[in-house]
């Protein structure tokens, strides 16, 4: 099993993405493409036993314009997957 996470549009500062193949407790994070560290929120923890489904991620008013990429955690912190970038205005 291969987890993805997919980002699909980012509108009046809320995220849209899909995952797959990612378990309960898993974490997804949106991380700055320019220093590579994660934001310390908002931080997603996939609460459905499903391992497929959709997210929606508002930005706090914090997160500056720039480069970013949603991460995946397994629920041992490790990278599981990552998202193409996309920019917030």
């Amino acid at each position: 099993m291969n987890p993805v996470i997919k980002f699909i549009e980012l509108e009046n500062r809320v995220i849209s993405a899909i995952y797959r193949n990612l378990m309960v407790r898993a974490k997804v994070v949106v991380v700055d493409k320019s220093s590579g560290e994660p934001l310390p929120e908002p931080v997603t923890t996939i609460a459905s036993p499903v391992p497929s489904g959709s997210l929606r991620i508002r930005l706090p008013d914090t997160v500056k314009p720039g480069a970013y990429f949603l991460k995946a955690l397994n629920g041992h912190g490790e990278d599981a997957a990552q998202s193409a970038e996309f920019q917030v205005n």
